[in-house]
């Protein structure tokens, strides 16, 4: 495994990786969101290491990442003017868009779904790993399935050591979010994930959009599950049951600074001055420096369902399921 260090020497990494992804290979990479776990998204043996490595369950569809958005139509067969607009609009970003797909897409990458998930990045080192590798790259979060998104490179090695044939270190990732998730499958969009780009700001490009309320027995895209992103300990959210008495250590993931730390074994704020976007730019490498304080219990402050906020909630909500779920499998064994 070699990991990028030297600025100088980035060209040639990125090189190297391209290369990888041509002949088969995984790459960690980092994009505006979080770092994604790559393979060429026309080679359905590489994605199927990519599932691998992970431990992901083949239902689970990725998300195909490309370098322009002339791409779209070699990958799905309609693009709608009202997706049109949102790409022309928020890409590169942290926006994807689920449309009916071509055959040329492997079925392993779409979890069988007959659409696909497509996004354009917004990270230079991403951006540049595409255009040299020249195919489209699918690339879930690099983090074994249902646990903390990873924000730096340093992450990803702490999960997969050895195990990837490069990690690219683009430094941390600045919406530190996923994407937001936008389906064209229907005659009306339908948000699947809030992520990086607000619904405000959809709406505001294309009208109104509906909200899926349920997912239903299979995801329709990736982070759908109800646990995901958890930490090992368990996490519960303020405003929906949890309480510190009797829980030994506990840690606290604060929005603002909070008025009372007493009790308090650790406290991570994830923006001193409310600011949604600092928040959720921090949210997940708070959650793991608490997690890695050994504590007995996270309590997280919950932040205003506006904006990113919502995408903030999206992600502590199922957290806490996730977190809960691995407790009481522990518990039991």
């Amino acid at each position: 495994m070699m990991r990028t260090q030297n600025p100088a020497k980035a060209a040639g990494r990125i090189e190297r990786a391209a290369k990888l992804i041509r002949e088969g290979g995984v790459v960690a990479f980092p994009t505006e969101t979080v770092y994604g776990l790559g393979a060429s998204a026309f080679d359905a043996l590489a994605v199927a290491r990519v599932f691998e490595l992970k431990a992901r369950p083949r239902f689970d569809p990725l998300i195909v990442h490309i370098a322009a958005l002339t791409e779209v139509e070699s990958l799905a067969t309609s693009f709608p003017r009202a997706a049109q607009k949102l790409a022309e609009h928020f890409w590169p970003g942290p926006l994807t868009l689920v449309l009916p797909k071509r055959p040329i897409v492997p079925d392993i990458v779409t979890a069988g779904l007959p659409s696909v998930a497509i996004r354009q990045p917004d990270h230079p080192v991403a951006l540049a790993l595409l255009l040299a590798a020249g195919v489209p790259i699918a690339a879930p979060s690099a983090n074994p399935f249902g646990r903390t998104s990873p924000t730096t490179a340093a992450h990803v090695a702490e999960h997969f050591g050895e195990q990837l044939d490069l990690i690219l270190d683009g430094g941390p990732c600045r919406v530190g979010v996923e994407s937001t998730i936008v389906s064209f499958v229907e005659p009306m969009p339908v948000l699947l994930r809030p992520g990086g780009v607000s619904l405000e700001e959809i709406e505001l490009a294309i009208g109104p959009v509906a909200v899926q309320t349920s997912n239903g027995e299979r995801p329709l895209a990736p982070g759908q599950l109800p646990s995901h992103y958890a930490p090992r300990t368990p996490l519960s959210l303020l405003n929906e049951g949890a309480a510190r008495d009797g829980a030994g250590r506990v840690g606290l993931l604060s929005f603002r600074r909070p008025l009372d730390c007493i009790g308090l074994a650790a406290v991570e704020i994830l923006s001193e001055q409310g600011d949604l976007r600092e928040a959720a730019a921090n949210l997940f490498a708070a959650i793991r420096r608490l997690d890695a304080q050994r504590l007995d219990l996270i309590i997280a402050d919950p932040v205003p369902e506006a904006g990113l906020g919502r995408a903030i909630m999206d992600r502590l909500r199922r957290a806490s399921v996730g977190a809960a779920a691995h407790f009481d499998q522990t518990e039991a064994t």
